[in-house]
């Protein structure tokens, strides 16, 4: 279900000069905010969780997600090199398979590990604040990997909708509307940083097990159908 050549391609397409930048640019803000606050305002729990909670997981993880999930096959479907990669002998799941993990493991580089640092720059990770939130960020990254990727194959505005899904819902609505915390993968992932984290740390509206479920039910079935519409892709290019 791997594929090394898929992979180092993906690798060089999602670590390209623009792409970089903006991939290294949040996490960097995101590290310069929590010295700085460190430095004004000392070390607080609550402090630390808004800043964790409200900027890096509500909207420094998907704006990543979107950039590595939609990076990781877009550019190649716009740009019709897909044909190449489509026309070898490799299973067009093993592709999707492959993209995944890599848009995964770029997502998480780039958050979850900036973010265990903030934690520990903004309180020392009291209260297990700062693993706690990165083991969210990370639980977050291969949900949005694979919902992003997922996009990336359906649509050549993935970026657009990715933005408005990350911006919008996740930002917007996923933290103020009740009802829609329910639907919010950041609500997902916190329930499972919930866990980790020392009583009250964290909080998240959806009970664990829903929680778990539901991450695992968007990451397979967005992997899943990815797989799909890239076969419909195969067949659409013969034709």
């Amino acid at each position: 279900m791997f594929h090394p050549t898929v992979a180092r391609l993906t690798y060089r397409a999602l670590l390209g000069r623009r792409r970089a930048l903006i991939l290294f640019a949040l996490p960097a803000l995101l590290v310069v905010i929590a010295i700085a606050v460190r430095a004004l305002a000392g070390a607080d729990d609550s402090t630390a969780s808004g800043i964790l909670g409200g900027f890096a997981l509500g909207t420094m993880v998907p704006l990543i997600g979107v950039i590595a999930g939609t990076g990781a096959i877009g550019p190649e479907i716009d740009d019709g090199s897909v044909v190449y990669l489509l026309s070898k002998p490799v299973p067009r799941p093993t592709i999707i398979f492959t993209k995944l993990l890599v848009a995964t493991g770029v997502t998480v580089a780039f958050s979850a590990v900036p973010v265990l640092l903030a934690g520990f720059l903004l309180n020392g990770n009291s209260q297990q604040i700062a693993v706690a939130y990165a083991v969210a960020a990370a639980v977050a990254s291969a949900a949005y990997s694979a919902l992003f990727l997922l996009l990336g194959t359906i649509t050549r505005h993935a970026v657009v909708f990715g933005l408005v899904y990350a911006l919008v819902w996740e930002a917007f609505f996923g933290t103020l509307v009740p009802g829609a915390r329910t639907l919010s993968v950041q609500q997902w992932a916190l329930a499972v940083g919930q866990k980790v984290g020392a009583e009250g740390a964290l909080t998240s509206d959806v009970q664990l097990p829903l929680a778990i479920c539901l991450l695992t039910v968007l990451t397979a079935g967005a992997t899943w159908y990815a797989g799909r519409r890239l076969k419909s892709l195969t067949l659409a290019g013969e034709e």
